[in-house]
C-alpha cells in the first residue's frame, strides 16, 4: 500500500512509479510534512518490485518554487528555532542523500518553475526533462538564503562556474537555456513531460535491474564519492543562513511583496 496524503501522492503506471507534488495553489512549494511525507514515498516505490524507476513530477502549472516561506518564517517565532532549522536542514540534506542512495532511476519531469528546493530536487535527479514553460532558478540569496544542497549538486552536474553563475546571480533561466548548460536533458512541448518521462522509464527498464543499481552505484558512490561531504556542510550552511537578520529580512520582503532592504 503506498501512502497517499493531501500533499504528496503516489501512482503506479507500468514500470514507473510517480511521485506528484501536490500543492498547486502554493506551487508545490515544501513544508517539512510534505518533504517527510516525500521521503517515505520515495522509499515506498524503491521497495515496490514492479517499480523499476521514479518519476518526479508537480501538479498544476509548478513543479516546485521552493520551500514553504511561510512555515520558515513562523519558525523564527519559535523558541526552539534554532534547532528547528538544524533539523530541517538535516531532514532535506537526508533526502538528497537518499535520492542519490536509491538504486533505480529517477526522472524528473518538470512541468513548471522549479526553484529552491525545486531545483535541487531536479540536480538530485538522474534525468530531467522539461516542458518548454518550465524555469529553473536559485532565489536564495535574495531571501537571505544559502542553498546549502543545491549548490553542491549544481557544481557535480554542471561545474563550478555555471554553478556560481546559478548560485550568485539567482536568476532563473528558461527551459533552453537550462537545458543549454546540462540542468534539463530534454525540452518537449508543454504538458508532455511526464509522458516523455514515461518514455524514459521504459527506456530504462530495458535494462538488467542489477546492471542499473550497480551504475547507480558508481555514479553516485564513485563517481561522487565526495559529494556527501560536500552536501553535509553545505547543508550546515543553510541552517546557519536561517539564524541570521539577512534571512529575517529576506522573507519577510518576499512575502510582504517588496524589495529587502539589506543593511
Amino acid at each position: 500500500m503506498f501512502m497517499q496524503s493531501d500533499a504528496v501522492e503516489v501512482k503506479v503506471t507500468g514500470s514507473a512509479g510517480t511521485i506528484v507534488l501536490n500543492r498547486p495553489d502554493f506551487g508545490n512549494a515544501m513544508t517539512r510534512s510534505m518533504l517527510e511525507q516525500f521521503a517515505e514515498a520515495l522509499d515506498d516505490l524503491y521497495r515496490e518490485r514492479r517499480v523499476r524507476a521514479i518519476v518526479i513530477t508537480g501538479a498544476g502549472d509548478a513543479f516546485c518554487e521552493g520551500a514553504d516561506l511561510l512555515e520558515v518564517q513562523a519558525c523564527g517565532d519559535a523558541p526552539d528555532a534554532y534547532a528547528q532549522w538544524g533539523q530541517d536542514a538535516e531532514l532535506w540534506r537526508e533526502t538528497i542523500v537518499r535520492m542519490l542512495e536509491v538504486t533505480k532511476p529517477i526522472v524528473a519531469a518538470v512541468n513548471g518553475p522549479a526553484l529552491g528546493h525545486g531545483a535541487a530536487l531536479v540536480a538530485a535527479a538522474d534525468i530531467a526533462v522539461a516542458d518548454a514553460g518550465a524555469t529553473f532558478g536559485l532565489p536564495d540569496v535574495r531571501r537571505g538564503l544559502v542553498a546549502g544542497l543545491a549548490g553542491p549538486l549544481l557544481c557535480f552536474r554542471l561545474g563550478a562556474g555555471q554553478a556560481a553563475r546559478l548560485l550568485l546571480t539567482s536568476q532563473a533561466i528558461d527551459a533552453e537555456e537550462a537545458r543549454r548548460i546540462g540542468v534539463f536533458h530534454e525540452v518537449v512541448p508543454a504538458e508532455k513531460a511526464w509522458a516523455r518521462a514515461m518514455e524514459i522509464v521504459e527506456h530504462c527498464a530495458a535494462g538488467a535491474p542489477e546492471a542499473i543499481q550497480l551504475t547507480k552505484r558508481l555514479l553516485n558512490e564513485t563517481v561522487a564519492e565526495q559529494l556527501l561531504t560536500q552536501l553535509t556542510s553545505g547543508s550546515a550552511l543553510a541552517a546557519t543562513a536561517h539564524t541570521t537578520a539577512a534571512a529575517e529580512e529576506g522573507i519577510a520582503a518576499f512575502l510582504d511583496g517588496r524589495s529587502p532592504e539589506w543593511k
